[in-house]
This record gives C-alpha cells, sequence and structure tokens, in this order.
C-alpha cells in the first residue's frame, strides 16, 4: 500500500516539476533568451522586469519536505532539498535543489535510484583532478536525470578536527588539495547545466554546537587554511552558489558575516555567484542582508514578508534586494539551467557503478603490507577468512544529509546505519574459484579464532559510522573492533585489515597484522574495487588526504570544545533579543592544520599526509627548480618494481624563516603512470599565491624574499629531493 502511495506522488510531483520546468511559450522570445548574451547581461535585463514580489521569490526557498510548516505550493517542488520559484512570464525556471555529497539523496522517495560513489574523503585519496572531474560529471548527470538543477556539494572545510562527524563528506586537511579537487568536481558538475555548490563557508570543522559555536581565529590563519581551500575551488570551478555555514566566526554568525561574505568573497576574491544560507542558518533580516547573503534556505522566516517590509520601510535598500536577486539570475544563466530545461530520464546505472568502481580503486589507500603479502597470490593461498558483522553483504555508508538511499528502498530515518548491498565475501569469491572461503561475523570469538587460525589468510572488514549531526568520541572503531582484530591476529599473523572509516581511526593491532587498507565509504561497487586490490588487478596509488595520528593526544585539541546542554537551541542563540553565538572554540594553532602541526611540534604520527604504498616501487631523482614569473620544479621519477603503477609525486616548499610559517607546505601535486622500468620527467609550475603568506596588515597576500627549499617525493615524511633557492 505504501509502495502505491508513494507512486502515485511520485508521478504527481514528476508532473508538477516537469510541468514548471517549462517556460511559457512567449518568454522565448525576450531579449534576455540570447545565448549569446553574458549572464551579467542577460540577468540585468530580467531584473529590470521584475516587481517586487518577484525579486522576494527569488532570495528565499519554499519549504523542504518534512521541515518546518506545510508550503500550499509543495506540489511544484521534486522533494529533495527544496526549490526556488520560477517566472514563468519571463522564462525563468525553478531551481530545484538536491543534496548531493557523493550521490543524488532521497532517490528512493522520488522512486528513483541513485549511483553512490565513494565519500568525498575517499576521492581526495586519489589525487585525481580528472578523477574530480568524473566525480561532478557522474553527479551533475544523475540530478538533471532525476528533475534537479543545484547541488548541494562541494564539502571543502579542511580537516582541523578529525573527530567531525562530516569529515567524509570533504577533501582532508591540506587547502591546496582539497581547493584543487573540488574545484574540478564543481567545474565538471556544472558542466551538466546544473548550479554547483561549494559548501559551508566556512570553519565548520565540528558538528556538535554547530548552530551555536563561535570560532575564533586569527585572519591571517584563517586565510591560509580554511578559507584557501574555498578560494582555490571557487577560482577553478566557478561555482554557482557558495553556502554559508551554522556556525559563528569572530562574533558573527557565517550568514551574517561582512567580512568573510562581501569583504573576501565578493569584492576580494569577485565571486559572481550567489551566497546561500546552509538551512536553517539564517538569523536576520537587515544585517543578513547587509552582510551579504542572497538566499535564505529552505524558508522565508527573513527573507520572505519580513525582507519585503524592511525593503518597504527603507531599512534595507532596494538596491540591495536587487543585487541578491541579480546574483541568482546571473547563475542560472551562467549555469546552463535557463537554456537547458530540465529533462528527466532513466539513471544509467551500469555507466554509474563503472565510475564508481573505478574511483573506488583510485581512492583505496594500501597502509601495510608487510613482506609482500599482498596482492594475494592464488597460486598459493588456498584457503581464506572472510570476517566482519557485514562483511557477507554490505559495506557501510556515511550518513545525515549526505546519505544515498540503498538501492530499492525508501530514504532511511535520520542518522540511520545505512549498509549498501555490496558484498565483501561474494567479491572475494568471485575472485578466487578453487579458493575456500568461509565467513565469520566475529560475534563468537570462540569459532572466528578457530577459523582464522585454519585459513591461509583472515581478512577482517571493520568499520566507523560517522554522519552529519555528531561528532565521534574518540578515533578508536567501535564495537570493539578493535579486540576482534586483535583476536584474528593472535590466531593467524596473515591478517589483512579492510577499514570502511569516515576519518583516520587509531590501531592498537598495528604491529600484529600483515596488510591494512583504508577503502573508506567505498559507495556502490566498494567490494570489487576492493577485491580488485586484494588480488592484484588493480595496483593500488591512492594517498591519505589526512594525517591519521597515533592517539587523540597528539591532536591540537586532544578533547574537544563541547557546548553545555542550556548553551543549546534557538532560545539560547538568541537569548539577548539578537542571535549570538553562546560558546567559543579557540583555533590557537592557527596555520598548524594537519600535517603542519605534526612538522612544527615534532609529533610522528600513525600514518603521515600523503603516504600511500604501491605493489611496486619508485625511485626520485635529478630536482631542478627555476625561478621566475612562476617558479617551474622538475624532476624524474622511475618505476624500480616489477609491476606497472601510478605514483603520487609530492611538492613541498619551506619558506625562509622571516615568513613564520610551519617547516613546510605543500604547493604542487603530479600523478603518473609508469610500467615497470620506466621514468618520467614530472614539470609543475608553482603559483606565487601558493608560495605566499596573508599580510593582515594590508588585506593581502605577499611573498617574502628569502631562501625557499623545494622538496619532492612520495609523502609528507618522504621526501628524497631537496633544493634550496632565492625568491625575491
Amino acid at each position: 500500500m505504501r509502495f502505491a502511495v508513494m507512486l502515485a506522488i511520485t508521478i504527481c510531483l514528476g508532473a508538477a516539476a516537469s510541468f514548471a520546468q517549462q517556460p511559457e511559450d512567449k518568454a522565448k522570445d525576450h531579449p534576455w533568451m540570447n545565448k549569446s548574451l553574458s549572464p551579467d547581461e542577460r540577468a540585468a535585463m530580467v531584473l529590470k522586469e521584475l516587481t517586487l514580489d518577484e525579486k522576494i521569490g527569488l532570495v528565499h526557498g519554499e519549504g523542504m519536505p518534512g521541515w518546518g510548516k506545510p508550503w500550499p505550493n509543495a506540489y511544484l517542488g521534486n522533494g529533495g532539498a527544496g526549490f526556488v520559484l520560477s517566472i514563468p512570464r519571463l522564462g525563468i525556471l525553478f531551481i530545484q535543489i538536491s543534496d548531493v555529497a557523493y550521490g543524488v539523496r532521497s532517490s528512493g522517495d522520488n522512486g528513483r535510484y541513485s549511483t553512490a560513489l565513494p565519500s568525498n574523503i575517499a576521492s581526495a585519496s586519489s589525487w585525481d583532478p580528472q578523477g574530480a572531474c568524473e566525480y561532478g560529471t557522474l553527479i551533475g548527470r544523475e540530478l538533471r536525470a532525476q528533475g534537479y538543477n543545484m547541488s548541494l556539494g562541494g564539502g571543502t572545510n579542511v580537516t582541523r578536527e578529525p573527530r567531525n562527524g562530516r569529515t567524509f563528506e570533504y577533501m582532508g586537511e591540506d587547502p591546496i588539495l582539497a581547493g584543487t579537487l573540488v574545484g574540478n568536481r564543481i567545474k565538471c558538475e556544472q558542466a551538466q547545466h546544473v548550479i554547483g555548490d561549494i559548501k559551508h563557508y566556512v570553519a565548520n570543522d565540528q558538528e556538535s554546537g554547530r548552530n551555536e559555536v563561535n570560532v575564533l581565529i586569527g585572519k591571517r590563519a584563517l586565510q591560509e587554511t580554511d578559507m584557501l581551500a574555498f578560494h582555490i575551488g571557487i577560482e577553478i570551478g566557478n561555482p554557482g552558489a557558495v553556502m554559508c555555514s551554522y556556525n559563528a566566526i569572530n562574533n558573527d554568525f557565517a550568514c551574517e558575516n561582512k567580512y568573510l561574505l562581501t569583504d573576501v568573497l565578493k569584492k576580494s576574491w569577485g565571486f559572481k555567484g550567489f551566497v546561500v544560507s546552509d538551512w536553517g542558518g539564517t538569523h536576520s533580516v537587515v544585517k543578513a542582508s547587509a552582510a551579504g547573503l542572497d538566499n535564505e534556505e529552505p524558508e522565508d522566516l527573513f527573507y520572505g514578508e519580513p525582507l519585503k517590509k524592511a525593503v518597504q520601510d527603507g531599512k534595507v535598500p532596494l538596491a540591495e534586494l536587487d543585487e541578491h536577486a541579480r546574483r541568482v539570475l546571473r547563475s542560472e544563466f551562467a549555469s546552463g539551467i535557463v537554456d537547458f530545461p530540465i529533462k528527466r530520464s532513466v539513471v544509467d546505472v551500469e555507466r554509474g557503478w563503472e565510475t564508481a568502481r573505478r574511483i573506488a580503486e583510485q581512492s583505496t589507500v594500501l597502509l601495510k603490507n608487510d613482506k609482500s603479502i599482498l596482492p594475494l597470490d592464488r597460486a598459493k593461498v588456498l584457503s581464506i577468512a572472510v570476517i566482519g558483522t557485514h562483511a557477507d553483504e554490505a559495506m557501510i555508508s556515511g550518513g545525515g544529509s549526505a546519505q544515498v538511499d540503498p538501492p530499492g528502498a525508501f530514504s532511511p530515518e535520520w542518522k540511520a546505519h545505512v549498509w549498501y548491498p555490496s558484498s565483501p565475501l561474494k567479491a572475494i569469491t568471485a575472485k578466487a574459484p578453487g579458493v575456500t572461503v568461509k565467513f565469520e561475523s566475529g560475534e563468537n570469538p570462540n569459532t572466528t579464532a578457530a577459523l582464522a587460525k585454519q585459513s591461509d589468510v583472515a581478512i577482517v572488514f571493520v568499520h566507523q559510522w560517522t554522519s552529519e549531526d555528531f561528532d565521534l568520541p574518540n578515533l578508536s572503531l567501535p564495537n570493539n573492533q578493535d579486540a576482534l582484530i586483535d583476536q584474528v591476529a593472535s590466531a593467524n599473523p596473515r591478517t589483512i585489515v579492510v577499514l570502511e572509516t569516515g576519518s583516520a581511526v587509531t590501531m592498537p593491532w598495528l604491529d600484529k597484522v600483515s596488510g591494512v587498507l583504508e577503502a573508506w565509504y567505498a559507495g556502490s561497487k566498494g567490494a570489487d574495487a576492493v577485491a580488485n586490490i586484494l588480488f592484484g588487478d588493480v595496483n593500488p596509488s591512492a594517498k591519505l588526504p589526512m594525517t591519521f595520528p597515533k592517539s587523540e593526544a597528539d591532536l591540537p585539541h586532544p578533547k574537544m570544545t563541547l557546548p553545555r546542554p542550556d548553551q543549546l537551541g534557538p532560545e539560547a542563540v538568541n537569548k539577548t533579543g539578537e542571535a549570538k553565538p553562546t560558546f567559543d572554540v579557540q583555533y590557537d594553532e592557527g596555520l598548524k592544520v594537519g600535517y603542519k602541526w605534526y612538522d612544527a611540534e615534532k609529533r610522528t604520527p600513525l600514518f603521515p599526509f600523503g603516504f600511500g604504498l604501491s605493489y611496486t616501487t619508485f625511485a626520485y631523482s635529478g630536482l631542478k627548480v627555476k625561478t621566475g614569473k612562476n617558479t617551474v620544479v622538475s624532476f624524474t621519477v622511475k618505476n624500480t618494481g616489477s609491476r606497472a603503477g601510478a605514483e603520487i609525486a609530492e611538492i613541498y616548499a619551506g619558506l625562509p624563516p622571516a615568513a613564520e610559517e610551519p617547516p613546510k607546505r605543500l604547493v604542487g601535486f603530479s600523478k603518473l603512470n609508469l610500467a615497470p622500468g620506466e621514468s618520467k620527467e614530472v614539470s609543475v609550475s608553482i603559483d606565487p599565491a601558493y608560495l605566499s603568506i596573508f599580510d593582515q596588515a594590508s588585506e593581502g597576500w605577499k611573498l617574502v624574499p628569502g631562501e625557499y627549499s623545494f622538496m619532492a617525493g612520495g609523502s609528507s615524511a618522504d621526501l628524497p629531493l631537496t633544493q634550496k633557492v632565492s625568491l625575491k
């Protein structure tokens, strides 16, 4: 019965959305429908035709299913995260919005299917801009197929706090790596004629008290870390929208922070799209409008009638409202959603699986491989134990608004643990005909140890579930899984651990096992990707986009700053009559984020940033640094092993002491495919901005004259090549 009702709703919604996407015939003749005009020209022309009510309609959402009051015009939406009204008489279409961190959310409720790609932190492990482009292309394609034309993906918050429940939605701890990859994702996503989004701007680095927290950080540290990732992503991807975050930064909430939204984003960086609030992240009318917030989502609590009245009363200048509306219109034209109306289609499932599997293979990090236990030799390994609570049927996924529905299911409850039907047991069995493959869940210690002992190899699949709306209490594997690994390894030292995690984990059992693979949340075809690596059909090449600490004691903040119960909720925020954050988090580590912290503090992590093993070996030689307008770093990488493989060559720079920076920073990288014995020269032109520091006095970037050290190698902790040059 529920299916019949849902089907009827889906048909009605689909028909309404399809109808709503068609402009009136006469609208096609308007001068702004001329595609040869620039988005700015077209938006300016439409703006002159708008009534006050039509302008207001462009700057707020029309509700979201399951959020707040029922809206009378909900039938015009497509489900998802809500929509922005169309103006049919002028040919301006609805903006239909969906969450889409690693795939289109809530497709099951629309009777549809979405590919679950590997998590964002997983894709960052590929260090591959082309792979990021493929990621974005698939998402853009599936958004349009399901009736959407705006993405709420593009998570870019750098990993300051690895216990953050949304670490899996982001691109790691380095701003240049994160910004480069997210920019390429957005660029290719928008090429499918959807409005791309980059989020959560900015310093939204913990979920605990995310609506109430006040992040205290110096301008220089903010600009060189969290904001730099956004700056690079925006330059490369040119997104149509930037989503401001829930938290406050230096006493002002992000969605009403003039320094962030206007002074930096719109003026200094020249961002031309619109600023959209995170859902429910708007706190005011006059302050938010003056600060540069262009669109409130998902409702109209501030930017509906209150904004209209403020304009009529002269509290908000009409020119300010016009600028908000113009930016929304500009993004509609720039993205192509006006010229290319949505046409629903069937998602190409097999094409999506192929992309998901390929990205997962390039994203799985080989962390340990003692005595070359991997790849598994089918001629020598006659029996395999597959162990783990769901290893016979599924792999875990990340939760919250990022959650992608599993095939054939309706949207799960908020923060439900969702397992994709990608069976490690079946994938391993299929790869090893003639090999005895047996399964144990690990629940019975005796039978688990017995199976491990009698098998040639034991493969243990363990998981760490993370989600929006909570943070991890620690970085240990939950549910006694550390003890399970220890028990299996004690029975059979030829144990391989496959980690399905959203962030770093501690590994008290590391010395007892022979192999470790970090598979992250591997998506729709994760099990096939892992099996291909285990048996050597794919040579692993991924490298960590974040540092794995030995313990929480090694973090900049061993204990997270958490709010008291009385500091949570709208009542606490609005206690004084004006929205104010209720508790502070001090980012006193400043510039020292991730590997920069470990370098500066001389702490050895469990696994360093940029680390990842291969089934072959590589040698670096011949470093040359050529100075000029751009510094060009070149060197040779040789595959010294017997297998073809890909190497991610990393380039770091140490700045002069006068710069007062951490010991080194990533400034470039290049991925090379090499046959056995093959050598290739790497040549990377370094953007001068990547060698600069932010000068607070001038509110700009500058190159500090002096001696710079350029280093190249296979990880942040393995840099065999070094050359010093003077830059002015």
